[in-house]
């Protein structure tokens, strides 16, 4: 992980991702990418809508001016920071900047159970998500030394989703955490017996040709299931996989993975399928 991207705002909850990824940094010798995208819109920019250049050219060097003295933390003290500023807000950025750098990992804040906002407002927050090749790790509040001992992962063990795994084994490995797996039964149309979880379950090890132990853990909705077994296990961070620009995948099927990000009160990785 030498690379991380943290997109801020000056809010609170940017400045705790930005905090985590300090903490990742110091422990992994990782470079921080400091991303900030200014309210600029495009015609603004080229000033053809009647906006006077020296008024774009004053609001960008006051933004640049703000996010320089944001940067001057303490704590930032001996981490290697790279300062990126984009005139506008285009989320699929995100995910060009992490294959020009070679990012691995986007830190992200979250306000929390009222929804995505602060830093992504409304949907924004999934438009990261699904452009974002990259692991993408969010974070609701301040953690003074970020570890994680035990990483959740719920995946529906289709054959899809055999990346999504991987991705998140090597994540637990570079955290030196423990990797619990677990499948969501719900009751409805998407319930299975035992015999058919069971089958999944070993035709998705034998594609990943390693020898796992995956719970089986029931309850009313997915996204129930995934915060109650994480809360019963005492986990402190819970993974989850997406198809990006597809949509969320089966297992998280509408709103389900947002509605994990939203209600958790532990971090959760996002991988992409």
């Amino acid at each position: 992980m030498k690379k991380i991207i943290v997109p801020l705002d000056f809010s609170e909850q940017s400045e705790n991702a930005l905090k985590v990824a300090v903490s990742l940094a110091e422990k992994h010798g990782s470079e921080i990418l400091a991303l900030h995208m200014l309210e600029l819109n495009q015609a603004m920019i080229t000033s053809s809508e009647g906006f006077h250049p020296e008024q774009t050219v004053f609001l960008i060097k006051l933004a640049e001016k703000r996010f320089k003295e944001f940067l001057q933390k303490p704590y930032l003290e001996g981490v290697k920071v790279t300062p990126i500023i984009k005139h506008y807000k285009v989320f699929s950025e995100v995910n060009e900047i992490a294959a020009e750098h070679n990012a691995e990992l986007i830190v992200m804040g979250s306000h929390g159970s009222d929804g995505l906002e602060e830093i992504f407002i409304g949907s924004n927050a999934e438009k990261v998500v699904r452009n974002a090749e990259i692991p993408v790790l969010v974070i609701k509040n301040e953690i003074p030394d970020f570890k994680i001992d035990r990483f959740v992962f719920a995946s529906d063990f289709r054959e899809e989703s055999t990346a999504a795994f991987q991705k998140a084994k090597a994540f637990a490995e570079m955290l030196k955490a423990n990797l619990d797996l677990v499948y969501i039964n719900t009751p409805g149309d998407d319930f299975l017996s035992s015999g058919d979880i069971y089958t999944r379950i070993n035709n998705f090890i034998g594609k990943v040709n390693e020898a796992l132990q995956v719970e089986i853990y029931n309850d009313y909705s997915v996204e129930r299931g995934v915060l109650n077994y994480s809360e019963n296990n005492s986990a402190d961070a819970i993974g989850i996989s997406t198809h990006g620009r597809k949509g969320l995948s089966h297992f998280f099927m509408g709103s389900i993975g947002e509605d994990v990000v939203n209600h958790s009160k532990i971090p959760v990785v996002t991988f992409k399928i």
